[in-house]
């Protein structure tokens, strides 16, 4: 059966989402069109360019996730420079080893570009912080003087997965100026309404993949101190636009997996621990299949 998929940012947490593909692919089901934010664009991409379920969990038990953290390198190692280094570059990692890991793994399907897709087959999110919008890939290329068929996947998935203060931001030359562009996530981290026409009809069935419980399960923030305040503030501003779109029409379209236990930035993950998110995803979709 062909449908499309929209798959939710989770960082390290993203491991379930490809537990829950397995299982649709098992079941029959091919993605039409893909799109996602963060760790759920890196599925989208891997998805558009011909991976299946069990190559893509290959790559993951291949990779070393630790390798990805790329500190710029200084003549002075004293720890405060790491802090520096945020200050100056806006994130403690470069961000270049992943985005390199992206550029070797989709090339090794001879897919570079978004020119190597049929069009309109992938969508990333991406948060333009100069200008203060949302930007989905490619569709907004144009708009920065940018050509579609030309610009590489593995940037806008750099872009996409670009952790604010974690990741440095990408800087995109846009005339005579600097645009920053940081992680999705800020501003839609499960674009569910990315395939809804101009009337809000979909052109086929649209699944989505949400890291996260339902929104009636989901506990409050408990804010204590400073830094309960700001995980409080990030976690509504990344929510609120997609959550006012949720409605529950669209929740029989949606498989929830909740991984609120683990972290999205741990990169440090064991096999164990990659193995409980990867078979939560798929007990959740089986679950969830017996009535969709």
């Amino acid at each position: 059966m062909l449908i499309d998929g929209v798959f939710s940012g989770g960082g390290l947490k993203g491991f379930a989402l490809v537990g829950a593909y397995q299982v649709l692919e098992e079941k029959g089901y091919r993605f039409q069109r893909v799109a996602g934010t963060s760790a759920g664009a890196i599925l989208a991409s891997f998805i558009a360019a011909g991976y299946t379920a069990k190559e893509i969990e290959e790559l993951l038990n291949e990779l070393d996730v630790a390798l990805l953290l790329d500190p710029r390198k200084t003549i002075i190692p004293l720890p405060i420079m790491k802090w520096l280094w945020l200050y100056w570059r806006l994130g403690l990692y470069q961000g270049k080893a992943l985005e390199q890991w992206f550029l070797e793994k989709l090339s090794a399907k001879g897919i570079y570009t978004f020119g190597d897709l049929p069009p309109g087959s992938l969508k990333l999110i991406a948060s333009d912080l100069t200008n203060g919008k949302m930007m989905v890939l490619p569709d907004d290329l144009p708009d920065y003087g940018v050509s579609v068929d030309s610009f590489p996947i593995a940037r806008a998935l750099r872009m996409s997965c670009g952790i604010p203060f974690f990741f440095e931001p990408v800087t995109m030359k846009v005339g005579s100026g600097d645009t920053i562009v940081v992680d999705g996530g800020v501003l839609s981290n499960f674009p569910m309404w990315l395939f809804d026409d101009a009337n809000g009809k979909k052109e086929r069935p649209v699944l989505g993949l949400k890291l996260s419980r339902q929104q009636e399960d989901m506990p409050g923030h408990v804010i204590k101190n400073g830094l309960d305040l700001f995980e409080a503030l990030f976690s509504t501003m990344k929510n609120a636009h997609d959550e006012k779109y949720i409605s529950r029409s669209h929740e029989k379209n949606i498989i929830f997996i909740p991984v609120d236990d683990y972290s999205a930035t741990q990169f440090d993950l064991d096999e164990e621990t990659k193995n409980e998110l990867m078979e939560k995803g798929r007990i959740r979709t089986e679950q969830f299949l017996k009535t969709w």
